[in-house]
């Protein structure tokens, strides 16, 4: 896939870019929304989700 229509699907697509890229990540626990627009303009990103920062930066690469 090109830069250019990665770009494109991530401003046109933001939930499903996002989503995508999210899955790429260890969560301890799934996001309910990707992207939650309810209270605009204070977005929420994997809404309802948790992670540890630690582990995805550190201890996922040492392991």
């Amino acid at each position: 896939m090109k830069y250019q229509e990665v770009y494109a699907r991530s401003i046109f697509e933001p939930a499903t870019f996002w989503g995508k890229a999210g899955e790429a990540i260890e969560w301890t626990k799934k996001w309910d929304k990707v992207l939650d627009d309810t209270n605009k303009p204070f977005y929420r990103w994997f809404a309802g989700g948790e992670l540890n920062t630690c582990y995805n930066a550190l201890d996922y690469h040492v392991a």
